[in-house]
């Protein structure tokens, strides 16, 4: 079991579906793509399914459409459940919008071998963001110091979303006890991925803001990670027994 599996969340991603989907395939990594769709109004789902359909990447190509839109991490959980029941060695999480650059993928792949979770990240040696306002850089490199300092973990990019997972990893957490639905989701996978004793490496990217489509952030996602954080570190005894 050597294969590896990207898993891309879409809700009205139809102008930047098929641009990522070529990117990644055109590396020709030994790498499936299992789109999670939350019924998109725009139809993202029936273009992934028209290229399915055509075989344009063989059997590579993979496909859930959820019934309704339901958060970032409700939609990585069906994913990585679908990867689980199949024989794959690794999981890497990816946005469709094209702010995760695939070129950073073979870091990823060669990291993996020797740690249980890769993380991409703007805040080390190397890495950064490009195209974010100042208010946008304050929030999301105060989010990432605000996680880290309550949670008491030394990763800089708490908050980042390209990363990759061993299957061991996975299959230690439970998933159908995992809180966050949005962003926070990144915190918590994070948090528990440590309290767990699995290495964790962070690899230097650069990130770019979306050029098409919009920003699924809110104020409502934003609350949901402050609020969160301190919830995890009160039952980090809870997360240490497995309850």
């Amino acid at each position: 079991m050597s294969r590896g599996i990207v898993v891309i969340p879409t809700y009205n991603e139809i102008d930047n579906i098929e641009v990522i989907l070529k990117k990644v395939f055109d590396l020709q990594l030994e790498l499936d793509i299992l789109i999670v769709d939350d019924n998109s109004p725009d139809k993202t789902y029936a273009k992934v399914q028209e290229l399915i359909d055509t075989k344009l990447y063989g059997e590579k190509l993979h496909l859930i459409i959820r019934q309704k839109k339901e958060g970032l991490g409700k939609a990585y959980i069906e994913g990585f459940k679908w990867c689980l029941a199949r024989e794959y060695a690794f999981v890497i999480e990816m946005d469709a919008d094209l702010s995760h650059d695939p070129k950073y993928l073979p870091a990823f792949i060669e990291k993996i071998k020797e740690y249980d979770l890769v993380i991409g990240s703007r805040y080390v040696k190397g890495g950064g963001v490009v195209n974010w306002s100042l208010l946008r850089k304050f929030i999301s490199f105060g989010g990432s110091t605000y996680a880290r300092t309550i949670l008491g973990i030394s990763i800089k990019d708490v908050t980042g979303g390209f990363k990759c997972f061993r299957r061991e990893v996975l299959e230690a957490i439970d998933l159908d006890n995992i809180m966050s639905a949005g962003y926070a989701f990144q915190i918590e996978m994070n948090y528990r991925t440590i309290l767990k004793g699995f290495k964790v490496k962070e690899v230097p990217i650069v990130f770019e803001d979306r050029v098409a489509g919009k920003s699924k952030m809110s104020k409502k996602i934003f609350i949901e990670a402050l609020l969160n954080v301190v919830t995890l570190r009160l039952h980090k005894q809870d997360i240490l027994e497995g309850k």
